[in-house]
Parts: structure tokens; C-alpha cells; sequence
């Protein structure tokens, strides 16, 4: 491990990126500290604390990282244009336009990213405007209510977006890792500080003793290793290339494999399950006298039976929803047959098609049963051993899945590089393999 650091320093070009990768990092950290103007700090703190719990805008804040808690000017987050880039992938399965355009190559994709970042800047000043609303509907939040302040907030937040998603190009362009994915990395990972240092004052108060800390942690690199194997699992479809004669030269007659990934689908279902779970808890902070809300937030608490199992169901359904969207059967069946591939006893096209679909269920399955286990962990930690759930979302949920995989991402991009310099890698065993 230490030889192989020592390699990453000898070479100069992944020593520049790795340095500017952190740099930009670093930058939008300080962007998540800068407040908006014309908000007043204490009194924004104790009503997020209590808004921010369990609720759609607590999802929201662990993706920004902290600074919607905040009212920052990069409160935002990066979620508006993950939130377009979902909505342009989506209607690509319904829109014949934009599944044209996905299809036209190199120039298709430099039009959907132009219209993506449109999108974007839309979504940002929409969502900046209903921010704007929030804070006035809070008493003493807000200096000076009104259309100045409403303007001054969507155009510091929808800025602070844009900057987040240049800044996360910048690192794709002359960084390695995928910048977008380390925004949101980063933007987890800082929570943990505080985390860890609450544990240590339960620690050190006596209020947790030495064993259940022990098996706490002995439990998270558990989960770490089993999310790992999750990631990186795959279903590998031998496939064959026949020969072609192109002049005086052949083509093909490779044998190869197409892999389909247990976990194709990533961390989306949760995050759809998440969003929908929180829906009636965060209705609720608008609808506080209301029985029926009062009775509704009873059956979506954590502490519920009821919320365990729809939340399981909502992952499972969502892994085999996502996965039918980014991955279709009879489009990789038609490309296989387009390029001359075929799997060994079956027919190309439609045959094909009816094979990778029979063997994409089979594949998704325990994948999706995985995931819903993934999620569920940190609310049974906080009821067996009476953590916060800062600490609890450490070993598992939404929050570990992105670190593990964007942290695999990040050492597989790292990887390539020693190799293409003739170094070792992190695993001397074999090539760690990202999610892609």
C-alpha cells in the first residue's frame, strides 16, 4: 500500500490531478459554510434542527452536505442537475427526440448536457424561490421579508449550483474521479467528524460501554465489505464476435463477455424509496393540528413495523424500475447483433433480447433484497443500540452506498493510471472494478 502512494507521487500528471481534485473539493467546501445574505443564523440553526429531522428537506440536506441546513449560497446542493439528468434519462424511454439524441453519439450527448444544464438553472431558481419561502414562513429567520430578499436568494443559490456543477466538470476534465459524485462524497463524508465526536462524549460520559462500541465497529466493516461485493458483483454473458473480412484484414472472432451487474441500479432506489417515505412526516411540520396527519405520521415513524416493510417493498420495486430504464434488453440485443456479437446457444435479436431479460430479473433480484437490507440496518442500529442516527448512517443507507462506490470509482480511476505507467495497483490480486 505504502509502494504503491509512493507510485502515485512518481508519476506527474496523476499527482497534478489528484491535488486538483482535492483543491476544487476543498473550494466547495467553503462555499457550504458562506450563509445568504439577510438571514439570521442562531434562530435559522434551532428551526432546522427541528425541520430537518426526518423529513424530505433532512434527505435533501445530506446531499448538499450541510448547506441547506444553512441557507448557504451552495444550499442547494448538486441535486438540481442530478435531478435533470434523471429527468432527461427518463424521458429518453418515452420522448423519440431525446432517445434519438442519446443514440447520435459524441454530438447527441454535447446537446442533452447543454439541455441538461438549462434544465438546471431552471430547477435551481425554482427551488431556490420555494427555499426563499421557507425561511420568511419561519419566524425571525429572515431580516428583511420581501421580493428583494425572495430575488437575492434564487440568484445566490441558483449561482451556487451553477459554480457546483462547473466545479464538478473542472474535476472530470482535469481531476480524475466523477466530479459530480465526489461533490456529493465530500459533502457526506464531512458530517462524520461531528458524528464520531458525538460518540466519543457518549463514550467518555459512560452512556456506551467498550464491547457494544466494539461491535459497532466490528459490524460497519462488515457492512463495508458486503457493500463492496454488492458494487462489484456481476453476471458475466459470455459473448462471441464472428470473423469479418474488410479488405485484406479480419475482424472479430474475439470471444468476450457482457457483464449485468447485481447492483445496476445503484443507489437511486433508496433515494426514491427515501423521497417517498418522507413525504408524510414532512407534510406533517405544515399540518401539525391535523388527526389524520397526526395518525399518517404514526404509521411512517421509525419506529414502526409498517414503515420497515413499505420502505423494503418501495427498494425492490424501485431496483427493477431503475434498472428497466437504464438498461434494455432488446437495445443491447439489437447493438450485439448490429456489431456481429451473439451468445453461444442463442439466436440473436429477439431471442436474445428474451435471454437477458429472463437472466437481468434473476440477477436484480437479490440484489434489490440486498439493498432494502442495506437501508434498513441504520434504523435497527438506532433501536438495538440507541445511536444517533448522525452515527447510524454510517453503516448503511444512501450515505454509505455513494461513499463506497464513488470511492471505488476514485481508486479504479486511480488504478488505470498505474497501470498505463507499468505500477501496481491497490489489489495486487486483480483490477478493482468501479460501478460503471
Amino acid at each position: 500500500m505504502i509502494e504503491t502512494f509512493r507510485n502515485i507521487l512518481k508519476i506527474p500528471d496523476l499527482r497534478k490531478r489528484i491535488v486538483f481534485t482535492f483543491i476544487i473539493l476543498a473550494l466547495a467546501r467553503v462555499g457550504a459554510h458562506i450563509i445568504t445574505p439577510g438571514i439570521n443564523t442562531e434562530v435559522l440553526a434551532e428551526q432546522m434542527r427541528r425541520l430537518a429531522s426526518g423529513t424530505l428537506f433532512g434527505l435533501y440536506d445530506l446531499f448538499a452536505g450541510g448547506a441547506f441546513r444553512k441557507a448557504a449560497v451552495f444550499g442547494l446542493g448538486i441535486m438540481p442537475y442530478i435531478s435533470a439528468s434523471i429527468i432527461f434519462q427518463l424521458l429518453g424511454a418515452v420522448v423519440p427526440q431525446i432517445q434519438r439524441l442519446q443514440q447520435s453519439g459524441e454530438e447527441g450527448r454535447k446537446k442533452i448536457t447543454q439541455y441538461t444544464r438549462y434544465a438546471t438553472l431552471g430547477l435551481s431558481a425554482m427551488q431556490a424561490f420555494g427555499v426563499a419561502i421557507l425561511l420568511e414562513s419561519m419566524p425571525g429567520v429572515v431580516v428583511n421579508p420581501g421580493l428583494g430578499f425572495k430575488l437575492l436568494t434564487m440568484i445566490s443559490m441558483a449561482t451556487g449550483t451553477m459554480l457546483l456543477m462547473w466545479l464538478g466538470e473542472q474535476i472530470d476534465d482535469r481531476g480524475i474521479g466523477n466530479g459530480i459524485s465526489l461533490l456529493i462524497f465530500v459533502g457526506i463524508i464531512a458530517r462524520l467528524p461531528a458524528a464520531l465526536a458525538n460518540e466519543w462524549l457518549e463514550f467518555t460520559s459512560e452512556n456506551r460501554d467498550l464491547l457494544t462500541e466494539l461491535v459497532l465497529l466490528a459490524i460497519g466493516f462488515g457492512i463495508i465489505y458486503a457493500l463492496v461485493a454488492l458494487t462489484q458483483a456481476q453476471r458475466k454473458i459470455p459473448v462471441q464476435y464472428a470473423k469479418r473480412v474488410v479488405g485484406r484484414k479480419i475482424y472479430g472472432g474475439v470471444n468476450t463477455h457482457f457483464p449485468l451487474r447485481v447492483n445496476t441500479a445503484g443507489v437511486m432506489p433508496i433515494i426514491f424509496a427515501q423521497a417517498i417515505m418522507f413525504i408524510p412526516s414532512t407534510l406533517f411540520n405544515f399540518f401539525p393540528d391535523s388527526d389524520l396527519m397526526i395518525t399518517i405520521r404514526g404509521w411512517f415513524s421509525f419506529e414502526s413495523l409498517f414503515y420497515w416493510v413499505i420502505y423494503g417493498l418501495l427498494i425492490i420495486f424501485f431496483t427493477y424500475f431503475y434498472t428497466a430504464i437504464i438498461l434494455n434488453p432488446v437495445e443491447v440485443a439489437n447493438n450485439l447483433k448490429k456489431q456481429g456479437g451473439f451468445i453461444p446457444g442463442v439466436r440473436p435479436g429477439k431471442q436474445t433480447a428474451e435471454y437477458l431479460d429472463n437472466i437481468l430479473t434473476r440477477v436484480t433480484l437479490p440484489g434489490s433484497i440486498a439493498l432494502a437490507l442495506v437501508a434498513i440496518i441504520p434504523y435497527v442500529l438506532v433501536k438495538v443500540f440507541h445511536i444517533s442516527y448522525a452515527y447510524a448512517s454510517f453503516f448503511g443507507g444512501t450515505g454509505l452506498l455513494i461513499i463506497v462506490g464513488v470511492a471505488l470509482d476514485f481508486i479504479q480511476q486511480v488504478e488505470s493510471h498505474l497501470y498505463m505507467r507499468h505500477y501496481e495497483g491497490f489489489s495486487r490480486g486483480g483490477r478493482i472494478r468501479g460501478r460503471r
